[in-house]
């Protein structure tokens, strides 16, 4: 009896399989991809880090390929080409779509936020609010003093933390810390006025559950469940859609606390201040739960990333002094050593940019860029897309593709040239932002807190590595591609930080 109750509904299960999936499939001009099971597809096969087993599929079955995730087509582009083709023109209309998943679902005010709700009227009142009211660069511009007192304080901390610990003028630091405070207080100044990390802080307890808040959320984003490719298992518990449901509702409360509070000062100069003034205006469409979708999506998906960035950066140029100490003397002899390097410098800084371009090549924060699903059938390199297929572009893979770069595991950041200014056809190739019409209206910013960062570090401070220690490159597993070992690193002040106001050592 108990044999016939395990296997009657795995019999079940496969007559389903059978009988709801493999008719679409025979309709369609598929990509080719690897042998699947039954029920499951793929699922068996995915061993992190995915990009790189992703492109150990393309390296076999070509730059598209396509796998089954349980119950959901996914179709993975692994080749500029075809992600030319898929993101422009009429097709990128079609490509505009995300796919579901539960954690959008409750965490991202069931898929209204800009960076998850469908192409249509909605969405473009919100890439446009983006554009226009949040992430313009004037609006930039007027937080520039906030990014520039975030980076002043973090060298500022450098510098007194070396005084105190520092033996023979260099002192050691574990980096991860320092650039995750930088970026999270910039960001979160910037829409609600608040520093978080660091001196100074208003509110430590509510600091520390802000970022668990955040971490839930990038550990539970995408589809992190085979429940989101296996609906059957809901029959077995929901425990995993309770989580992500309680991670929503407690992001929702603390959201909303920090939006009364900017209401409750009403004088402030913040991005969510300036979007209650928009709601006086027209309260039917600027709603709490809009403003709040906004600021999810600055603080969730502006925070991480540029922070991961910058110890890529910093890991690459101490494992490669010549880059280090060219970057150096570009600064020096275009800015010297009597005042911090300005945003406006940075067009005149193309080596600098060239070294973020490179680590955007070698290092996307998101090595396979955010999901989409086209909204009718279509097809890509001659292969037939159906509607609702999860497309997945592998940014890591083509920025490593040997026929777009030489050498292209090299960190050399002389391959994009001196634009002074300029794009060279190298930095159109790049996409750390994604593609299309759902580039990540933040791209602007993250570049700015990246460059200016990276070169204040460089400028004001001597960097060498760890005496016996090699600096490991290896990636966590993830979706987000951080270090799997943290950077430390050895530095000492220049005398430029004798120079910089407010320094009390």
């Amino acid at each position: 009896m108990m044999y016939f109750v395990i296997v009657f509904p795995l019999v079940l299960l496969l007559l389903a399989y059978k009988l709801i999936f493999a008719p679409k499939t025979q309709r369609f001009n598929l990509p080719p991809g690897p042998a699947s099971l039954p029920v499951v597809g793929h699922l068996h096969l995915l061993k992190p880090p995915i990009h790189r087993l992703f492109l150990r599929f393309a390296e076999k079955h070509g730059p598209i390929f396509s796998l089954r995730f349980g119950s959901r087509r996914v179709v993975v582009l692994s080749s500029l080409p075809l992600v030319r083709e898929c993101f422009t023109s009429k097709n990128d209309i079609v490509m505009t779509n995300r796919p579901h998943f539960l954690t959008p679902k409750y965490v991202a005010y069931n898929y209204t936020t800009v960076g998850t709700a469908p192409y249509g009227d909605h969405w473009r009142n919100l890439r446009r609010i983006c554009a226009l009211e949040i992430l313009s660069t004037h609006r930039l511009t007027n937080f520039l003093p906030v990014r520039k007192d975030e980076i002043l304080r973090m060298l500022t901390r450098l510098a007194r933390d070396n005084h105190t610990n520092g033996v023979g003028g260099f002192a050691l630091v574990e980096l991860e810390p320092l650039l995750s405070d930088l970026t999270f207080n910039n960001i979160v100044r910037m829409v609600t006025g608040k520093r978080y990390y660091g001196d100074e802080i208003h509110n430590e307890e509510e600091a520390n559950m802000f970022k668990k808040l955040v971490t839930a959320v990038n550990d539970n984003s995408g589809a992190s469940h085979p429940a989101d490719y296996l609906p059957f298992l809901k029959v077995f518990g929901l425990k995993y859609e309770k989580k992500v449901k309680a991670i929503g509702e407690a992001m929702d409360e603390f959201l909303q606390r920090l939006l009364d509070e900017c209401r409750r000062d009403k004088g402030g100069n913040t991005m969510v201040n300036h979007l209650l003034s928009l709601q006086e205006q027209q309260p039917d469409y600027y709603t709490d739960v809009t403003i709040k979708g906004l600021m999810l999506g600055m603080m969730v998906a502006g925070t991480d990333t540029s922070a991961v960035t910058l110890e890529w950066a910093m890991s690459n140029l101490l494992k490669n002094p010549e880059a280090l100490n060219k970057a150096r003397s570009e600064i020096d002899e275009k800015i010297g050593q009597d005042r911090l390097i300005d945003e406006p410098d940075i067009a005149e800084l193309p080596y600098l940019q060239n070294i973020v371009s490179e680590t955007f090549r070698l290092y996307p924060a998101a090595p396979l860029l955010v999901p989409r699903s086209p909204s009718e059938d279509m097809k890509i390199g001659g292969y037939d897309v159906p509607k609702d297929t999860i497309v997945l572009v592998n940014a890591w893979a083509i920025h490593r593709d040997p026929d777009l770069w030489s050498d292209p595991e090299k960190f050399e950041p002389e391959r994009f040239g001196s634009r002074c200014g300029g794009e060279e056809a190298e930095v159109r190739q790049l996409m750390p932002f994604g593609n299309g019409r759902r580039t990540c209206p933040g791209a602007g910013l993250g570049q700015r807190i990246v460059t200016l960062a990276l070169g204040s570090l460089i400028q004001c401070f001597d960097w060498e590595k760890v005496k016996g220690e090699a600096i490991d490159m290896a990636e966590t597993p993830g979706m987000a591609m951080r270090k799997a070992v943290p950077l430390r690193a050895l530095y000492r002040p220049r005398p430029i930080m004798d120079k910089l106001s407010g320094l009390a050592l």
